[in-house]
């Protein structure tokens, strides 16, 4: 296989993950690169065919799918991932109401521990759509249960 024929096949694979999650995620990154250094790109192109079936072709539409992810990498307490397909949620056209509203399912499936989990990553996206270092202070996170879309300061 040409070099260029690789890369063009690789470049396929990093598309997918772009159009889902908005970016290749760095483990994605690491994977393809051992797939491209050891000729094993056609896991890599498995994977990627299979995650496109079940993100893109799904009955739940790509908002609900990465909410569901979220929900239940959360309840598993992983920790990257979550944060992965919560900006990928993001990106679909979730709000932070969803995103809390999947913390909140987390309590009640998983504990205290998926639902502080999934807040600090909440907080930690909000902070950083804001361009703030840290999130708002304490009482000040204006939540509005009347927001169908991204959470106000009030």
């Amino acid at each position: 296989m040409t070099d260029d024929a690789l890369t063009r096949r690789t470049e396929t694979i990093r598309d997918r993950y772009r159009a889902t999650l908005g970016t290749v995620p760095s483990s994605v990154a690491d994977r393809l690169r051992l797939a491209q250094d050891f000729g094993r790109l056609p896991t890599e192109e498995a994977i990627a065919a299979l995650r496109h079936i079940v993100l893109t072709d799904s009955p739940l539409g790509a908002r609900v799918q990465q909410l569901v992810h979220f929900g239940q990498l959360l309840a598993l307490g992983r920790d990257a991932p979550a944060r992965l397909h919560a900006r990928g949620a993001l990106h679909a056209g979730a709000g932070f109401a969803d995103l809390i509203g999947v913390a909140e399912t987390a309590l009640i499936t998983a504990g205290v521990p998926a639902y502080a989990l999934g807040t600090e990553i909440i907080a930690e996206l909000r902070a950083a759509e804001d361009g703030a270092e840290e999130g708002p202070e304490e009482g000040a996170a204006g939540w509005r249960p009347d927001d169908p879309g991204r959470a106000t300061a009030r």
